[in-house]
Order: structure tokens, then sequence, then C-alpha cells
């Protein structure tokens, strides 16, 4: 852990930032976007990159540093998702610093990290994508929203992939497999449903990905109904980015024109393929604004694609998978989850 106060000594405590922001992945990509939108607008903030590579992520705090708001801090502590004793660690020492009043306290959290590739596994026997980018933010959240204090916000990040009505409008060459939903335990072991037994390895990371953005869904929706009164939860689709690393495991020639070609032809890309393209730094302030916009304020169990509040797909909307989920995610990470809160009639897109 590597703390980097931005202020000056001399300022009083009124110049102190007054809440804390926790960001996931928060050292490159999507993630530093929205890390960067949080300490710019606003002397309040101090922001928490929640990482696994410690040295990738005190680089980005130093550069981040550089263009924070004056007063906003930026630090970093270590958070492997693909741990569930990391994650528990990572939430105890923050209770510690919050009863200590070493930070401010918590107001919100980003649920950004993810992961794309070959099939792996976790430490805890997790397929890794469906293990880090669901039951690592699961347990994370469960823990952590106890020490949150109110008014406090949580965003997650799924994405459009989720949707094959928004699938369909991607180019065949940019797209991935639809969703192959399966019982949540399978999906812990790898196994998707029946729409992917003829996957070839390309379509596998594909398929594998989209359910699990399926799955982000699903826990924002159960969340939404869980969160005590002063509390929201929002979902989150970034659209395409151009440049991130997701694309780490693909093919040379894909990553070298994901990373040093797409990025400068997005505005000619948005006006003639797709609308739902964007830089990391429009996406991270659209996903900076769930977090801190005031008119948001009440915004609870809604699902946003960048700016605009939209429908997710006719498929995540079902209570049953959503509420299994939640049963089964709990029993994964060895936990008791967060209890009922709020009427399910809130929530009239449930079925």
């Amino acid at each position: 852990m590597g703390s980097m106060r931005t202020i000056n000594d001399s300022l009083g405590p009124a110049s102190l930032p007054q809440e804390t922001v926790i960001v996931t992945g928060g050292n490159s990509g999507l993630g530093y976007g929205c890390a960067a939108a949080l300490l710019s607008a606003s002397p309040r903030r101090h922001v928490i990159l929640a990482c696994r590579d410690i040295g990738r992520a005190q680089e980005a705090v130093e550069t981040l540093r550089e263009s924070a708001s004056p007063g906003a801090q930026i630090e970093t502590m270590v958070l492997d998702l693909a741990s569930l004793a990391s994650v528990q660690s990572f939430a105890s020492k923050l209770e510690e610093r919050l009863k200590a009043a070493e930070i401010p306290p918590l107001h919100g959290l980003v649920c950004n990290a993810a992961v794309q590739g070959a099939r792996t596994f976790t430490a805890d026997g997790f397929e890794s994508t469906f293990g880090v980018s669901h039951l690592g933010h699961y347990l994370l959240v469960n823990l952590l929203v106890p020490l949150m204090e109110k008014p406090a916000r949580i965003a997650v990040v799924a994405s459009g992939v989720h949707d094959p009505a928004e699938l369909a409008k991607v180019p065949a060459s940019m797209a991935v497999p639809v969703p192959a939903w399966n019982t949540p335990m399978a999906l812990a072991k790898g196994d998707l449903g029946p729409a992917a037994a003829n996957d070839d390895a390309a379509a596998d990371r594909g398929r594998r990905y989209s359910t699990t953005k399926l799955a982000n869904v699903y826990f924002t929706y159960g969340l939404a109904q869980r969160l005590p009164q002063g509390i929201t939860v929002n979902a989150f689709d970034p659209g395409l980015m151009p440049g991130t690393g997701l694309a780490r495991e693909y093919p040379a020639a894909v990553r070298f024109a994901w990373h040093n070609i797409l990025p400068k032809l997005i505005p000619l890309l948005r006006l003639v393929l797709l609308k739902n393209i964007h830089t990391t730094e429009e996406s991270g302030a659209a996903l900076a604004r769930l977090i801190v916009d005031p008119a948001l304020r009440s915004t609870n169990g809604k699902y946003f694609e960048g700016l605009r509040e939209i429908p997710s797909s006719v498929e995540s909307y079902d209570k049953d998978r959503a509420e299994e989920l939640w049963r089964d995610s709990a029993t994964l990470t060895g936990i008791e989850p967060l209890p009922y809160a709020r009427p399910t009639k809130l929530y009239p897109g449930f079925k």
C-alpha cells in the first residue's frame, strides 16, 4: 500500500478530502479514466486504486496526481479479485483505516476490474472470468456496504455484450458471442450453457466474457433490492473502447490494431460504424458521473449506456436467475449475503 498525498501540509482540515471512493482495477483503461475524472472534479475526494499489480498501480498514482484537483488525494491498496483471501484482507485493512480516521468515510465504490482471456482458474478454483469479474466483486461489495457512510453509491461495470440486441449492431469482426447462461455453480467451474457447446477457443473466450457481463447486470439488480436507503447501485456499459487491456491475449495483429490504429479512428468509427465507441477518458467520465452527479442521487437499480439510462437485455430481467446467482454466490464465497432492504415492487422490470 502506498499513500500519495496531493495536498500541501499547510492546508487546514477544511481543505482535506471529505469522502473516499474506491476504484477496482484503476491503474489503466476505463478505471484509470474514471479515477482521473473523480480526482479532477473535486478536491473533496480521496481515491483508492484497488489493484493486483501494486507497481503498475503506483505508476498510475504518480500520473494521476498531476491532473488532480488541488487538495484531492490518490493512493493504491492491494486487491486481487482472483483470491477471496485477498478480498477479505483488503476489506479488513480498509475497515481498520476507516475506524482510525486515517482516510475519509467511504462514500463510493466502482466495481470495474475484469479479465478476458484464455480459460484459467483463480486461487480458489473458480473460472477466472466469472471468478474475478463477478465473485470477487460480489464478496467485496458484501463486505464493504456495512462500512459505507450514507449517502453512498456503487457502480458496476457491465457491458453491452450481455445483450444480443446490442451485439447485433456490432460488425461481425468486432462482436463476441451472445451469453450462454448456466447455473452459477456451473459457471464457477467454467461450464457454460448449451449455446457454447461447439465454441472454439476464441468463441469460448468471448462467450465467457459476455456471460459474466450478464451476471454483472443480475448482480446489480439483486443488490439494488438489498441496499439500505441512502446507498444506491447502477450498472454501466462503457461501450467499445479501443486501446484498453481487454485485448491482451488476442492475436498479435489484432492487438496491434486495437492499441495503435483504432484509438486514432474513434471519431470516424463512431460516424460510420457504431455510435457506442468511446475513448477511455469519455467512458471514464461517464462512469464517474454515476458516483458524483447530484441528479442521480436517488437513481437505483438502473442500467446506463454511457450517459443514457436504457433498458438492459430482455434476459437480464429474469428475477429467478438473479436470485439464484445471489444465493449461490454467497455459498461460493462463504458469506451470509446482504438481506432484502427494499420491496421488489420498486423494480417493475423484473418478471
